[in-house]
């Protein structure tokens, strides 16, 4: 299992929401390539990185923030937040990112989907972020009407072969990530999926690992010093 430290931009600096409320946000540095360069230091091969304000907002407003850490470290990069467009997804995998990731666009605009995974293939992954078990867009504001299975099933139709599974209500709250979700999903949709949400302890590292998922993203437990980065790659990668 791939270990994915994650940063997620707000006006240029790392930051963290809990459970996605963008008035409860705690910022962790003014210097987020300086924090890309600690997850190298850590052994990382993968960084996640998601533009908080693109995800609400629609547009790229930390894309060159983005594209330093692509320059100046050896990280592959998956990115996501506000990318709508393919002219933004050119951008980017122009740009020196490996992966993008569609959330809101997957949703509501699945033929936007279709030309990327046709043009990109393993360089495009979608977005799932779960709310009461329905799909969330616009930076977790809204609520659809699509199941989560229902919205992966779609994505295996078109080809899409990475999904970022977010359970909101864990999100940043330290209280364990959703395992019982994860092992249902493994079991039941043949796509490399990345857990997120609530990933706080060596305890859900392991017990992810032990599910054969093809990542994990680790984001507010490295910042509070609940799981040793180097540590979770190491036990991650057994």
């Amino acid at each position: 299992m791939k270990i994915f430290p994650a940063i997620d931009l707000y006006e240029g600096k790392a930051v963290r929401l809990y459970k996605g409320d963008y008035d409860n946000m705690t910022v962790y540095s003014d210097n987020p390539l300086e924090i890309a360069g600690e997850f190298e230091a850590c052994g990382a091969e993968w960084i996640h990185v998601v533009d908080l304000e693109g995800a609400r907002d629609g547009n790229t407003p930390n894309f060159n923030v983005i594209k330093s850490i692509a320059e100046e470290t050896s990280l592959k990069i998956e990115t996501g937040g506000g990318i709508r467009s393919m002219e933004v997804i050119d951008r980017y995998l122009t740009g020196g990112i490996s992966r993008v990731i569609l959330g809101t666009a997957a949703v509501t605009n699945p033929e936007l989907m279709k030309e990327a995974v046709n043009r990109y293939g393993s360089g495009i992954a979608a977005g799932a972020d779960v709310k009461d078990g329905m799909i969330a867009i616009k930076g977790w504001v809204e609520k659809s009407d699509i199941s989560l299975d229902d919205f992966l099933a779609g994505l295996e139709e078109l080809g899409v072969d990475t999904v970022i599974c977010t359970d909101i209500s864990r999100d940043g709250a330290m209280k364990g990530t959703n395992l019982g979700m994860y092992s249902r999903l493994a079991e039941t949709h043949k796509i490399n999926l990345i857990a997120s949400g609530g990933v706080s302890s060596m305890d859900d590292v392991r017990a992810l690992a032990e599910m054969d998922l093809y990542g994990a993203i680790i984001g507010k437990a490295y910042y509070t010093g609940a799981i040793d980065l180097k540590e979770a790659i190491k036990v991650a990668g057994k």
